[in-house]
């Protein structure tokens, strides 16, 4: 028992290892769209405060980003926004909300895209390309799981701040229990109650964008690799 233990751990350690790059991507990708986007609706406070960056130290909370190498889910610090620039307050933070989840998208769809170009051009004996690609599924798969993740609407969350815009009512309820939210999403993580529902919409998701890619070079494959 203890061996099989040991190898689990190290299993698991092993795993983090090529997690950790895809995190730090991942991580900068969406909160990097979340201040460039309300800076672009007029709102200096990213830059100001330093988080209009690229540097991925930046941007991590600590257990959301434990809970990312670890269980593929989790989250970053919000990038700080002041909604009074925008000249339609509602419509502003909705986009600036939705900004990180479409670029982890877009950046899961670049992953993969880089997985098809070295399937397809590079050499199957090469140890360079066999991490390289597993590098860009883990950037894939993680890049699907922080957009999924973040679209749930529970604060401190994007999905919060969508539905929290759409009524007022949520808001409320929201402020109301302020101090409580963060502590059940942690729980939610570690007991792992969100992970079978986005673990199955992580697969989906990635398997469309591998077709689309097989489309794209109509190479005929037939798979992307082992899936995280």
């Amino acid at each position: 028992m203890f061996f099989l233990n040991r190898w689990f751990i190290i299993e698991q350690l092993w795993a983090a290892v090529f997690a950790a790059p895809a995190v730090l991507f991942a991580v900068v990708c969406h909160e990097y769209a979340h201040g460039w986007v309300s800076e672009r609706l007029g709102d200096p406070t990213p830059r100001a405060s330093g988080r209009l960056s690229l540097n991925p130290f930046r941007h991590l909370d600590l257990w959301g980003t434990i809970c990312l190498l670890f269980f593929h889910i989790g989250w970053a610090k919000p990038v700080p926004i002041n909604p009074l620039y925008y000249k339609k307050r509602r419509k502003g933070i909705i986009l600036v909300a939705l900004a990180g989840p479409a670029a982890n998208m877009a950046a899961a769809f670049i992953c993969v895209l880089a997985q098809g170009l070295l399937l397809q051009f590079g050499s199957a004996e090469s140890g360079l390309v066999t991490v390289l690609i597993l590098l860009a599924e883990y950037g894939a798969r993680i890049n699907i799981s922080l957009a999924l993740f973040n679209l749930i609407p529970i604060p401190p969350l994007d999905g919060s701040k969508i539905l929290g815009e759409i009524s007022f009512a949520v808001k409320d309820f929201y402020i109301r229990w302020e101090s409580y939210w963060r502590w059940l999403l942690l729980i939610l993580v570690i007991t792992s109650v969100l992970s079978w529902p986005l673990s199955a919409m992580s697969r989906t998701i990635y398997d469309l964008l591998w077709r689309a890619v097989v489309s794209l070079f109509s190479t005929g494959a037939g798979g992307g690799g082992t899936l995280i």
